[in-house]
């Protein structure tokens, strides 16, 4: 996309264009950051109150489908005022809250603390691996989307079924495609910002913040699995 612009206004544009992405990709990296502060505080209110475990499981899913789909709809209709900074960070409060759960059920191992470290861990490894391949690929991969979108799809269903079957096996398995399908969204949704096609940083935010939510969260949950201290 970008030699097909650079070749049809000249250098000009190619000046402004890089100016533009730049400027994009930089404010997406720092409301990234700061869309941390409130996930943190939202995962800390829900493990010290218990307020998610006190719903149950099947109220906590419905709260979270209508809660997040609800808050991502209003970051995507405010993404072009300041208030889409407010909307974007009261859903990044919700999932941190919503993420208590796991939280909570990790810490009860002798290596909870741990293992949520490693997870983080991990997780950044992923997103500066993705972020490098992202500025060195120069092949277009807007063609990736409608497979990656399709495979999230199959990914929540499958994840509302196993709900109903309580099977390990199945669990396993969406655990390790959710790892790869987010792990590719992230490439696909870094690679949009560097080639233009994302122009909004609140937009880009949200895409990637659930990239790295749900690479997290399956992450530290097959460390729980595999890694949890029982005794």
């Amino acid at each position: 996309m970008y030699d097909k612009l650079q070749n049809q206004y000249g250098e000009g544009y190619s000046a402004s264009y890089a100016v533009e992405r730049n400027r994009v990709l930089r404010n997406t990296y720092w409301l990234l950051a700061l869309s941390m502060i409130p996930t943190v505080l939202g995962a800390w209110v829900g493990v010290s109150t218990g307020l998610l475990a006190a719903m149950g499981a099947g109220p906590s899913m419905i709260l979270f489908f209508v809660g997040a789909f609800g808050l991502m709809f209003v970051v995507e209709r405010t993404k072009n005022s300041s208030t889409g900074v407010y909307a974007l960070l009261a859903f990044t409060f919700f999932m941190g809250l919503m993420l208590s759960q796991l939280l909570t059920s990790v810490l009860r191992f002798g290596n909870g603390a741990q293992l949520i470290m490693m997870a983080f861990g991990g997780t950044a490894a992923i997103f500066f691996a993705m972020a490098s391949l992202a500025t060195v690929i120069k092949r277009d991969l807007s063609g990736m989307g409608k497979f990656l979108f399709i495979g999230a799809v199959i990914l929540m269903v499958a994840s509302i079924a196993s709900f109903f079957f309580q099977s390990s096996a199945m669990v396993l398995t969406i655990l390790v495609m959710s790892m790869a399908i987010f792990s590719a969204f992230m490439l696909y949704d870094l690679k949009r910002i560097i080639d233009g096609g994302e122009t909004n940083y609140i937009s880009a935010t949200l895409a990637l913040y659930l990239d790295l939510y749900n690479v997290f969260q399956s992450l530290l949950s097959l460390l729980g699995i595999f890694g949890g201290d029982r005794r």
